[in-house]
């Protein structure tokens, strides 16, 4: 007779001295928002659930529906390292979100992934994602504000003059403690930037751990006397930071990677390559929900490895897609790789359009261009009939509203909401003049 998960999991926190735990969820930006409550009423919320009002949280409900009610996730409990005191341990939950009459919140960010990743394994898919995050640690002032002042000066792979070696393995235990595993960590290409890899998992789980290291680095930095920032482009005429997304479907029948296929010459197979047209195809209607600020955008230009035409290859790192080589023996590690995200995405949200994109491509059978491996930004991509991403959060919010796809993938509410936020953003930001506009014209006119 198998043990109940539930009662397993009180005899867990019991054993663990946990006197709090954190109800966790996202907002439909991905801000991380969390209730905390005393362990002696875990059992009751596991029974009942934690009523909150959702008219306070970004893009959630109007205040006349505004009553909702948070159902954890017995499978995502984990203790918070960093939160252990005299004793007594922190745990965490992620939640699922429902509405007063017990159905899920269509406006839960984990809901609307659940319902992608349920349409795939209808079709015989599971859907595998594994994110490489990008993040710069800064120091901060006198004051413990945040500064743009990069922790060292070190680059790729630098070991020398790299100085947060040691706090990269603070950050990759902390993660492993709360049930994460990182395939890598290393120094990136600018001056105090990072990158730690996570290993690969099913979506919905993928997405827990990405927005779960996303807090956890912060951690870990601010428990240093540091800054992790994941902003895609802190700094001008660097890298900014990126969050590559290698992905992958199961064939669920077989258990097999269904984008393998050894006869092709890039060891890819028919459903992969109508994934990849799919992902080209909706590139541009994506596009606002994996790269989402005004911010974004100052990354994806020429020059610094991020994406600005959509094409694909193997050797070519200017494409938006890339194949990655695998070991010889390997085709369960066959896999693709989006480039255009960034790490202030919304994961549950971009991983859903990603494979609504790619599922859309295997639905019609779209066929896939012929792959560029040539450097983009010394050619005429546009001759070759590449179309460019988006180059501003206004035109990707057009993008988006031209794209019924990627509309249906991320339901009505959220739609609706995500593109009012947004439009809320852009508008503020084109309305705005910067310290760049004064010193170049005042001067002049």
């Amino acid at each position: 007779m198998s043990e109940d998960p539930r009662q397993s999991l009180l005899a867990r926190v019991k054993e663990q001295h946990v006197a709090f735990v954190n109800l966790q969820f996202t907002d439909i930006l991905g801000m991380v928002k969390t209730v905390t409550i005393p362990v002696e009423e875990l059992a009751d919320a596991l029974d009942h659930g934690v009523w909150f009002d959702g008219s306070s949280i970004e893009g959630f409900a109007r205040m006349v529906e505004s009553d909702m009610y948070l159902v954890p996730d017995l499978t995502s409990y984990a203790l918070i390292p960093w939160d252990q005191h005299d004793g007594l341990s922190t745990a965490r939950l992620i939640c699922n979100i429902y509405t007063p009459d017990s159905k899920p919140f269509t406006g839960d960010p984990r809901h609307v992934l659940s319902v992608v990743t349920k349409h795939a394994a209808d079709l015989g898919y599971g859907f595998n994602v594994a994110p490489e995050l990008e993040f710069f640690l800064f120091r901060r002032d006198a004051q413990g504000d945040s500064t743009p002042l990069p922790h060292d000066n070190a680059g790729y792979f630098d070991v020398s003059t790299d100085q947060a070696t040691l706090i990269r393995r603070q950050m990759v235990h902390a993660l492993r403690e709360m049930g994460i595993i990182t395939e890598a960590a290393h120094h990136e290409v600018a001056a105090g930037q990072h990158e730690i890899d996570l290993r690969v998992m099913e979506a919905i789980r993928a997405a827990d751990n990405t927005v779960t290291a996303r807090v956890a680095l912060k951690a870990v930095a601010q428990l240093n006397g540091l800054y992790a920032t994941f902003m895609p482009k802190p700094l001008a005429a660097v890298n900014g930071n990126g969050m590559h997304i290698h992905q992958s479907l199961t064939d669920l029948a077989t258990g097999k990677n269904a984008f393998a296929d050894d006869s092709d010459a890039y060891g890819l197979s028919t459903v992969a390559r109508q994934f990849i047209a799919g992902l080209l195809a909706h590139a541009r209607g994506m596009c606002v929900i994996l790269a989402p600020l005004v911010n974004s955008y100052k990354r994806l230009v020429p020059g610094f490895e991020a994406p600005v035409y959509i094409s694909w290859g193997r050797t070519n790192r200017a494409a938006l897609v890339r194949v990655p080589r695998i070991t010889t023996g390997r085709q369960q590690s066959t896999r693709i790789e989006l480039r255009c995200p960034d790490p202030s995405c919304n994961p549950y949200l971009a991983y859903a359009v990603m494979l609504a994109a790619g599922l859309d491509g295997i639905k019609h059978k779209l066929t896939l261009r012929e792959a560029a491996e040539e450097d983009l930004f010394h050619i005429d991509p546009r001759a070759r009939g590449m179309s460019l991403l988006p180059s501003s959060l206004g035109t990707a919010l057009d993008a988006l509203r031209e794209d019924e796809v990627i509309q249906a993938a991320l339901g009505a509410n959220i739609y609706e909401r995500f593109v009012d936020a947004k439009q809320q953003e852009w508008e503020s930001y084109r309305s705005f003049v910067s310290a760049w506009e004064i010193e170049r014209y005042l001067p002049i006119f």
